[in-house]
């Protein structure tokens, strides 16, 4: 596994998963319709280097996390039988054994030391240098405009930072690392985009007006802390943290040059500032995830004191558009990785899928074990009250064999085992901050379908419920053996 984000780049040029592009290309929406096209091949198309940004002198990197192949490398886990999935493996082993057991004992406890011993090695390590810090420019020499940074779409309101990862520090101590767009307004002012549900929104309210929040936006890095930034993580677990947990070992943190918050030491670049939280500036609009425009609102600004990086440095940058793009595979991420947290709530669920064309909070499929009357319409109401994936707007309930990732069987069993009048379920509630649907800003309405099988215990279905149509396992297995003798 690469620890930072250049070694990654290698790695992916040497299985054949990145594209140079030596030719001229601006960052001015060129380079964003290029990405999108490739990030819409079938598997996701390559990584893209553009060595030559129109203007720039510092390489453009795109579509890094763009295939399940990247995603699993970023991870560590491309040579992992199950994949992702064997990060979701360690979750649930680490949740059973932290689970405290009935009868257990003083020599049962001491049995759980070596685990401890483990969270304590992802803890982050303070180090004097980093190569964030081969350059450092700060006051007059802050040059925002240096770096190629894109606009992508034709009425953005500007350029904007779609990778950069914002660190910043509650009150209290805690730290917190998010994926958060910065719109560039001029050399040392930016647009800070924190929605009111994330984290750091939660951060900024913690400082009274006037007050100045310090913020600290890397980019690169160990490729595992990108995804770390938009995983959906419990409270007391932070982010790096979590890469720690991820890569196996702390990751290395350098001060930064102008506050006392701490970036990952290999960071490719790093910009850093402070904001006010009663200063706030119109920002957006912005093409967003959802396919659409997302339109301008008051947000925090964030003023820049300094930029370090690497001698000769690299800038990440995602775009962000109509679904499938390079943010579809962090999803599925997510998806895979967080699924045991969801059974610690649900057991009776046994599989999740949040198709890329729902961008994120539109849609999830559910396939679960029906126990009891209402169970389908009880997961659904658990999901809306459940962490970052409440905003999702359509919760689709199958029976516990059938693949949820298999969307023409999932829409198979919506059209043929629904009846809309009896298994749909209409509720309230909040929504993310970029839906443009709903009525009301940030809150609407949500629907659940039950497309499990109906049966008269649990559902008071009066007829008698068919049969799916199967051929015998027999018959199933002569004609694989006998497959080459048809000719077919």
């Amino acid at each position: 596994m690469a620890r930072d984000f250049q070694s990654f780049l290698q790695q992916l040029e040497a299985v054949g998963e990145l594209r140079r592009i030596t030719a001229e290309v601006d960052p001015f929406l060129e380079m964003g319709a290029i990405a999108d096209r490739v990030a819409k091949q079938p598997g996701g198309g390559p990584a893209l280097l553009f060595e030559n940004p129109t203007g720039h002198g510092i390489p453009v990197v795109m579509n890094a996390y763009g295939s399940l192949k990247r995603m699993q490398m970023a991870l560590g886990v491309e040579r992992e039988a199950r994949g992702l999935d064997a990060i979701a493996d360690r979750i649930e082993h680490l949740i059973q054994e932290a689970m405290p057991k009935p009868g257990m004992g003083f020599l049962d406890k001491l049995a759980m030391l070596p685990m401890l011993a483990d969270v304590g090695g992802w803890m982050p390590k303070t180090v004097r240098r980093g190569l964030c810090q081969e350059v450092v420019k700060t006051g007059d020499q802050v040059k925002l405009s240096e770096l190629p940074v894109l606009t992508t779409w034709p009425e953005d309101g500007g350029p904007f930072i779609t990778f950069g990862m914002s660190h910043v520090r509650y009150k209290d101590g805690r730290r917190n690392m998010g994926l958060y767009r910065l719109q560039v307004y001029d050399e040392r002012t930016l647009g800070f985009h924190t929605q009111m549900h994330h984290d750091g929104a939660r951060a900024r309210h913690g400082y009274t007006d006037g007050e100045r929040m310090h913020v600290a936006v890397s980019f690169g890095g160990d490729p595992a802390l990108l995804y770390a930034a938009t995983a959906p993580l419990p409270p007391f677990l932070s982010e790096v943290m979590f890469t720690g947990f991820l890569r196996g070992e702390g990751v290395e943190m350098v001060k930064c040059v102008t506050s006392d918050l701490e970036v990952p030491a290999d960071s490719e670049i790093v910009i850093e500032g402070w904001v006010d939280p009663a200063e706030l500036r119109r920002e957006g609009p912005f093409g967003d995830h959802t396919g659409y425009y997302s339109l301008a609102d008051d947000y925090p600004v964030l003023h820049v004191e300094a930029i370090t990086h690497r001698k000769h440095p690299i800038y990440p940058a995602t775009i962000v558009g109509r679904p499938p793009q390079e943010d579809a595979y962090l999803g599925l991420a997510t998806e895979r990785i967080f699924l045991p947290l969801l059974r610690m709530v649900l057991p009776e669920i046994r599989d999740m899928h949040l198709p890329a064309a729902g961008a994120f909070h539109n849609l999830v499929v559910i396939s679960m074990r029906k126990e009891f009357p209402g169970h389908p319409q009880k997961v659904m109401n658990a999901i809306w009250g459940t962490g970052q994936i409440m905003f999702t707007k359509c919760v689709v309930v199958v029976d516990e064999d059938i693949d949820p990732h298999d969307l023409t069987e999932v829409l198979f069993r919506i059209t043929s085992n629904v009846d809309p009048r009896r298994d749909l379920l209409f509720t309230d509630g909040p929504l993310d901050v970029l839906d443009h649907s709903a009525d009301r800003f940030a809150f609407g309405s949500k629907v659940g379908i039950d497309a499990t099988r109906k049966n008269k215990a649990f559902d008071g279905f009066r007829r008698e419920w068919p049969r799916d149509l199967a051929f015998p396992e027999e018959i199933l297995g002569r004609i694989t053996e006998r497959w080459k003798d048809y000719g077919l």
